[in-house]
């Protein structure tokens, strides 16, 4: 079962692919995946263009790698389909032994774009840059954030002491919070502040969801290099949204069956590099990459 828990992340900040590298990569991918990459070609910035582009192009890439590394379906072969609210999750390939509700989750945000999965609970992955605001205090920047927190969460941020240290605890709220409704499948407009994060030094990690205290989840926060943080949010898959749930090889596990996804051992991030997510042998629409790629 343990197999089924995989931590990736790529850190794009070391890849510079020329355009046509680029333009190869992206064609490796379904034609319904494309547009999630292109999109950005009409920025005004073409740095933020291009880093975003690679972002998107990335994490496409470990999902598709990672299916195919651990459930063994061939690249070309693999149907990951989204939800109406813009989940991921896999089409074909349900319903293995060893893992029976095989899912994942993607996220990416500064230098790195990362991806997690269960072979039984829901995961949310997100991942934070700690940027500071240009031209504004950090006080004045999360405070227009404030109503996404509770009482206790806010007094926390705020008295966290130096304003290097106020955004770092408000990015670590943040990240917990998107884990989890990533995790789920909601969309927008669940309030943040209906989560309440409870912690000793950012480990045991628990959370109070309005008002109750959920014993059907577990979070971890990792910290990155260069000031980026991930949450990580594993769950109960009952506690998936209708459009989500649905998708799931099953929701209705027993306390046994469930206890043991939950209490699986988490594992550090695998660093990967983008070389590394692209099969030789892909055969997708007879892409052929440049040498240099596949050495």
């Amino acid at each position: 079962m343990e197999r089924g828990v995989h931590r990736w992340l790529v850190d794009v900040s070391r890849w510079d692919p020329p355009d046509d590298l680029f333009s190869s990569v992206v064609s490796l991918l379904p034609l319904h995946e494309r547009p999630s990459i292109t999109r950005f070609v009409f920025s005004s910035s073409k740095f933020v263009k291009f880093e975003d582009r690679k972002r998107a192009l990335v994490s496409r890439l470990l999902q598709y790698a990672l299916v195919h590394e651990v459930l063994g379906i061939p690249f070309d072969e693999i149907i990951i389909k989204r939800t109406i609210e813009g989940k991921p999750y896999l089409e074909n390939g349900k319903g293995s032994l060893d893992f029976p509700n095989f899912n994942f989750n993607a996220s990416h945000h500064g230098d790195y774009v990362g991806i997690a999965s269960e072979p039984i609970c829901l995961v949310g992955l997100d991942i934070v840059s700690h940027s500071a605001p240009k031209q504004e205090r950090a006080i004045d920047f999360v405070s227009n954030f404030s109503s996404y927190f509770t009482s206790l969460e806010w007094n926390n941020i705020i008295n966290a002491g130096t304003s290097d240290e106020i955004l770092a605890e408000f990015y670590k709220y943040w990240c917990l919070k998107e884990a989890y409704i990533k995790a789920i499948g909601v969309g927008l407009g669940y309030r943040l502040d209906r989560l309440e994060f409870h912690h000793i030094g950012w480990t045991n990690i628990s959370v109070c969801i309005d008002g109750e205290e959920s014993m059907e989840w577990r979070f971890w926060l990792l910290e990155l290099e260069n000031k980026h943080w991930a949450g990580i949010a594993r769950g109960h898959p009952k506690r998936a949204v209708d459009s989500y749930r649905r998708t799931l090889s099953r929701d209705d596990f027993n306390d046994e069956e469930y206890c043991s996804g939950l209490f699986l051992p988490n594992t550090d991030f695998m660093l990967r590099t983008v070389e590394q997510l692209i099969p030789v042998s892909t055969s997708r629409q007879n892409t052929t990459l440049p040498v240099e790629m596949l050495e």
